[in-house]
């Protein structure tokens, strides 16, 4: 018995797939998926087959349809439908289709294809924020794992990227992963056996980075490193200054240096304005890349590299391969605030006290210097922020006792870090450093600062907190669903708790910050309804790692950052892949009062809105930037006074600093410009996928054949589906106990539990779409969805055990116009193997439909493939009586054994046309690949037969 052959075992139909190890069989029931699939060693089974006659393996056949299965046609048309969707090992070149939950686009397919061409495969992948890279990531591991190239996998990623890369792994591609950082290791360690370490033992982990990257981990883990190795936010891992960055790149080289290892880099920001990092990164992919001048590439350079890297804007995307909008449009403004009476007095009393304490700390040493600028920077920033974050900034105990003896580095106290997340909580180190260099005096006048702010809480006297509410207000009457973005958790909670009183009582309030750990973050995203009216007020602990698209629409910058990376990775939770609203929103919100939000506007937000305007995309600012808008604050504080002229003048002391930088800005913008001309991709067609997508289709079907089956199987199950009229795509499954009670069993299961409701109300029906991205509060039913998926296997599994009952018919009869003579439609199911040398033979099947006339010489002829699906959805135009329906599929049956024999050309020429499409999709890369053979195996399986008659010719 070779794979591919049917065998019954225990009562059961099965198919014998192939399996690495020649001691073991590995069955897969007839009519299941392949998470049931059994291995059964062979000397086991003969052993046990001696006192237990059912658990001898012994070749079986097909069973073929009777005259029992005999039913409508339309009844034929649906077990095709249900047989096409239960295949998983789909007969073609992109294997994974059949297994992941998604419809990835198009353009998501092109590093897939330049993947298939490179062994080992090393890949950059540096496409535009929020198009989808991790999607783009994961279909080529998928595709990698159902081809049996790679058997275990790990992605490397920031800790607060993990749990959102194994929610994309379970959730899209159906792979279980498990989440290796500090928090975890204990509860894996106990999972495994004492002779494994986990790195061996689980096959698809995540992995934060920074736990792996210590030398205490690191060992354990390259010693077991897995096949495929994806990184996540690589240009975390470039050859820089930094300790931290450093570690993740030698650990990535140290992965790289196994030439056997496929290895996968993702970044959107690929070159952070530093040659030399950047080409660290690129050789980790060659190592001849990190020595090239990539300014001055050849042509065979560029051709080489661009076998390795791809980069593409969002403009690139819509122009050269949807043809179509595809993103949501980001529809930009500004809005201002004028501080209240009280609130301006605190402000100004806050610059003063800034401004004075770092004049005076001119004649202090150089350390004491340096505390008390970025103390006051802090303070600055707490007091433009809130009354509350200035409430409890200003009441921090300052008992600090002595300095130490280094100076600490303030500065990701008070800018957004470039690489990790801010901390949200108040900047109580710098404050508390200051507060120690102060004389009394100055002390006091902090607390009475406190006080004032205080009493704008009290009094309700916050402009800046009335004038969000209106703005929100007018948001949600215009169908918008934003987030309120805070700088600090104080600000958070008070800006939260002022729109809750405000806003109507429908309106969901609800507030994430960094107190509270990753996983409630997401399930108090996961709480949100989509039927209602929503506001999130977060900090920047969600700036990254959460995709918030699919519930939210707009973004405001309720404390402007000073760092534009941060203000686009703020708006890429909701510009992004997956948004379905065709426009988001994005306002900065300031005030005119205040100095310090005027020069972060005019030094780097206005120039990175500007950039991205006339490229399309977002380029980081250079690394120097902190260190200009340091030099500008400081000019400000320096020159003194509140007034314009004042500002203007301390503008102009740092002119020269901001120009440089400005400079330097566009010199990026324009190599990034070049880059994405020559790394988009060009060289790969639109068409070249859409033929792979469309062959795919043809034998797993399409979103539309998804949802032609279930609403064709709903009908006649009796399950009543509507369209929702106001919301295009969208259907509702009414979840009442009557709605569902004709459904099967299984079937019925596979659905949503009814949400819990007040006593004699009805439960919400269930929203679900077939597209993808799914429109807002849907679920996305795919061919992989458990209802899809319960339903296509109960039809098939009820045709093929239930003659005569069956909702699906194995057989049918139709008297049509469709056709001028007698007409036969053959299901068929042919299996095949793929071979090539040194590896597991892979099992492939497709479900084909075949149709024939009888010739006067008794053979058949022959329809094409296109015009047999058509006239398998023909529509009846007279009656036929049940006994000479019986008759015409009696005939057509007998026919069977003498048409097997001409359909053997027919299915060689299709196992061609397969070993054609995978060399192709491959272009021969390596010597396996060229010796690649595509065989089917015999017999087919007759899985329904529908005889049409013409109409008139009885």
């Amino acid at each position: 018995m070779h794979p591919g052959t049917i065998v019954q075992v225990r009562n059961r139909y099965w198919v014998l797939l192939p399996h690495e190890d020649p001691d073991c069989y590995l069955l897969r029931p007839l009519t299941g998926a392949t998470d049931e699939t059994v291995a059964i060693h062979k000397g086991l089974a003969d052993r046990l087959a001696y006192t237990l006659p059912t658990e001898r393996l012994q070749p079986a056949t097909f069973p073929l349809p009777t005259v029992a299965d005999l039913a409508d046609a339309a009844g034929a048309h649906l077990l095709w439908q249900a047989a096409r969707l239960t295949l998983r090992e789909g007969a073609t070149p992109l294997r994974s289709l059949g297994r992941i939950s998604i419809r990835p686009r198009p353009y998501q397919f092109v590093p897939l294809l330049m993947a298939l061409r490179l062994d080992p495969l090393r890949l950059l992948i540096a496409d535009d924020v929020g198009v989808g890279k991790t999607i783009e990531a994961l279909l080529i591991a998928r595709e990698l794992w159902d081809r049996g190239e790679i058997k275990r996998l790990a992605v490397l990623c920031p800790p607060y990227l993990c749990d959102q890369w194994q929610r994309e792994l379970d959730e899209k591609f159906n792979l279980e992963a498990v989440v290796v950082r500090s928090g975890t290791v204990g509860r894996l360690e106990r999972g495994k056996p004492p002779t494994r370490t986990l790195y061996e033992h689980y096959p698809i982990q995540v992995i934060s980075i920074d736990f792996v990257k210590s030398e205490r981990n690191r060992h354990q883990f390259l010693l077991h490193a897995p096949d495929l190795v994806i990184v996540d936010e690589a240009h975390g891992a470039t050859l820089t200054y930094t300790q931290s960055q450093q570690q993740r790149h030698d650990l990535v080289r140290a992965i790289a240096q196994d030439e056997r290892r496929h290895l996968i880099l993702l970044t959107a920001t690929p070159h952070s304005g530093i040659e030399t990092a950047f080409r660290s990164l690129l050789s980790l992919l060659k190592p001849t890349f990190g020595a090239w001048d990539l300014n001055n590439l050849d042509e065979t350079q560029r051709a080489e590299l661009a076998r390795h890297f791809v980069q593409r804007t969002r403009k690139d995307i819509e122009q050269d391969w949807e043809h179509e909008r595809c993103f949501p449009r980001r529809l930009t403004a500004d809005e201002t605030y004028r501080l209240s009476p009280a609130y301006r007095t605190l402000f100004e009393k806050t610059y003063d006290f800034c401004a004075e304490i770092v004049r005076t700390g001119a004649q202090l040493e150089e350390r004491k210097r340096r505390v008390r600028y970025w103390g006051a920077l802090a303070l600055l920033r707490c007091v433009m922020s809130s009354p509350a974050a200035a409430q409890a900034a200003l009441e921090t105990r300052y008992a600090r006792q002595g300095e130490g003896d280094d100076e600490v580095d303030f500065r990701g106290f008070v800018f957004e870090a470039g690489e990790e997340r801010t901390d949200d909580e108040q900047p109580t180190a710098p404050l508390e450093a200051t507060a120690a260099t102060l004389p009394e005096g100055d002390r006091r006048r902090l607390r009475e600062l406190g006080r004032l702010a205080a009493r704008i809480i009290e009094a309700r006297q916050d402009t800046k907190l009335d004038g969000l509410i209106r703005m929100v207000e007018g948001l949600l009457g215009d169908g918008f669903h934003p987030i309120v973005w805070c700088r600090y958790v104080a600000t958070a909670d008070y800006v939260a708790a002022g729109l809750q009183r405000h806003l109507p009582a429908d309106v969901r309030v609800v507030c994430i910050t960094g107190r509270q750990g990753d996983a409630e973050r997401r399930a108090r995203i996961d709480e949100i309804e989509t039927d209602r009216p929503r506001v999130l007020v977060a900090t920047d602990c969600l700036s990254e790692g959460i995709n918030l698209q699919q519930k939210f629409t707009a973004a405001i910058h309720y404390d402007l950052p000073w760092n534009p990376n941060r203000l686009e990775q703020r708006e890429g939770r909701v510009d992004r892949y997956g948004q379905t609203a065709p426009e988001v929103k994005t306002i900065r919100y300031f005030s005119p009062d205040n100095p310090v939000d005027g020069v972060v506007i005019e030094v780097l937000l206005d120039k990175a809105r500007q950039i991205h305007r006339t490229l399309g995309t977002h380029v980081p600012v250079p690394a120097e930037s902190e260190s200009v808008t340091e030099a500008v604050l400081n000019a400000l504080f320096l020159r003194g006074g509140r007034a314009t002229a004042a500002r203007q003048l301390a503008f102009d002391f740092a002119q020269h600093d901001v120009q440089a930088l400005h400079r330097r800005w566009e010199q990026d913008a324009e190599r990034e410009r070049l880059n994405r001309t020559r790394f988009a991709q060009r060289a790969l067609k639109p068409q070249e996928v859409q033929r792979e997508l469309e062959a795919t289709d043809a034998v797993l079907g399409d979103p539309d054949a998804v949802r032609a089956f279930v609403l064709a199987a709903a009908q006649r199950l009796g399950l009543h589906i509507a369209r929702d009229s106001n919301r295009p795509g969208v259907y509702r499954i009414p979840l009442e106990a009557a709605n569902l009670a004709p459904l099967p069993e299984p079937v019925r299961f596979a659905l949503p539990a009814p949400a819990p409701s007040a006593a004699r109300r009805a439960p919400p029906p269930w929203s679900i779409s077939f597209d993808s991205p799914t429109p807002e509060g849907a679920a996305y039913l795919g061919r992989n969805h458990p209802f899809v998926v319960a339903l296509a296997r109960f039809l098939l599994e009820e045709a093929l055990t239930r003659p005569g009952q069956a909702h699906a018919a194995r057989c049918g009869v139709l008297c049509t116009r469709a056709v001028s003579q007698t007409t036969t439609l053959l299901l068929v199911r042919v299996r095949y193997l793929i071979e090539q040398p040194e590896r597991t033979p892979l099992f492939a099947e497709e479900v084909r439909t075949l149709g024939y006339t009888q010739g006067a010489d008794g053979a058949p002829h022959w329809l094409d493939e296109s015009a047999t699906l058509r006239l398998l959805e023909a529509q009846p135009d007279a009656n036929l009586v049940m006994a000479e329906k019986r008759r015409r599929i009696e005939a057509a049956l007998a026919q069977w054994g003498a048409i097997v024999e001409y359909l053997q050309p027919q299915i060689e020429a299709r196992a061609r046309d397969l070993e054609a499409a995978h060399k192709r999709i491959r272009q021969a890369v390596h010597l396996r690949t060229r010796a690649l053979t595509v065989r089917p195996q015999w017999p087919v399986d007759l899985l329904g037969i529908l005889v049409l008659e013409p109409d008139g010719s009885l």
